[in-house]
């Protein structure tokens, strides 16, 4: 019997744990903390005749993990989907209320929203699913949020940036990331 109790309680302290992890991945972190993330200091300096276009800014991995970023893994799509339900958007809205107080602080800055896929399907399906997720995003924020367009680009990077390296189904590979790149780009 006290191996049993034993088992059970090893149990509890080991599911304890994940399951804590996937109720806190599936929340969205306040404007606050995306605010906080988006506006601190890049980790490398650009001088101005340094800047890169956005499509360069786009390909280089190096400039993408100096800039100030947020990984979002709360947005629920359907399987397959790149739509935004309605039920999702009190969860843009932080993001979009966190954009709007940047933008008042820095009226140039920019945005890139990028898609990221898990590596379930083909590449190439990751890859266009994750374009159109970001694109899905961006509009609903300008659409509904009024966050000016100038302000949001978008790419997809499908499965090609994992944050958990396996062929299988990962919800924390399925996300958006949020950069502000405005002091990398001309």
């Amino acid at each position: 019997m006290q191996r049993r109790a034993f088992l059970t309680a090893l149990s509890a302290a080991f599911a304890a744990p994940a399951l804590s992890s996937l109720a806190f991945a599936q929340e969205t972190p306040s404007a606050d903390v995306i605010l906080r993330r988006l506006d601190a200091a890049p980790t490398r300096r650009m001088r101005e005749q340094d800047r890169v276009t956005i499509r360069e800014f786009k390909r280089r991995p190096d400039l993408r993990g100096a800039a100030p970023s947020i990984n979002i893994q709360s947005i629920n799509f359907a399987f397959g989907s790149a739509e935004i339900p309605h039920s999702e958007y009190r969860k843009v809205r932080q993001i979009a209320r966190a954009m709007e107080q940047l933008l008042r602080r820095r009226r140039h800055a920019v945005f890139l929203i990028e898609g990221h896929t898990d590596a379930v399907g083909s590449f190439e399906s990751n890859q266009i699913l994750s374009e159109r997720r970001a694109e899905s995003l961006k509009r609903v924020l300008v659409r509904e949020f009024l966050i000016p367009a100038r302000a949001l680009e978008t790419v997809g990077y499908g499965e090609e940036y994992l944050l958990v390296q396996t062929q299988l189904e990962e919800w924390r590979n399925r996300r958006v990331t949020l950069r502000r790149i405005d002091e990398f780009v001309r």
